[in-house]
């Protein structure tokens, strides 16, 4: 073998090496891409319902006050963003923190009956953890200064 066939081999290899690359990027693209989940508020996926046809998002609102009404398969309610309001009939059981005035992300699509038909429900809650007072009882009352304590 002769230093002008290695190389042309190793020429070969490394763009097959390359060409493989390319393809995993571009099947790693098109696998996300359909994975993608929009988010929109309220108003914007009323505005966008006829374009959106039978796409899957997240719609976020709040949970309009006394329109919480369960049905058989789940729930049916009202959200709203403060400038328009959208019904959505969930299907399943929505989570412990439901509730009217609760800020909701769902995701799902515009149904044929003008509701946005969910399958998933999100609370949005806030970030910061307090701990609950426990009264203690003086069982963990502060030692002073220098003192000793035996058990």
């Amino acid at each position: 073998m002769t230093a002008a066939d290695t190389k042309k081999r190793r020429a070969i290899a490394a763009l097959a090496l390359c060409g493989g690359a390319v393809v995993a990027i571009v099947v790693l693209t098109v696998v996300l891409s359909n994975n993608v989940v929009y988010f929109r508020t309220v108003s914007e996926a009323v505005a966008e319902r006829k374009s959106d046809g039978n796409r899957r998002f997240r719609i976020a609102g709040e949970v309009v006050p006394g329109s919480v009404e369960e049905t058989a398969s789940g729930v049916r309610f009202e959200i709203t963003d403060g400038k328009k309001t959208a019904l959505v009939v969930h299907r399943g059981d929505p989570p412990s923190l439901f509730k009217p005035g609760a800020p909701v992300v769902c995701e799902g699509r515009w149904g044929p009956n003008a509701a946005f038909d969910s399958d998933r429900i999100m609370i949005r809650h806030g970030n910061e953890y307090k701990p609950p007072e426990v009264d203690s009882g003086g069982a963990f009352a502060p030692i002073a200064a220098g003192a000793v304590t035996v058990a």
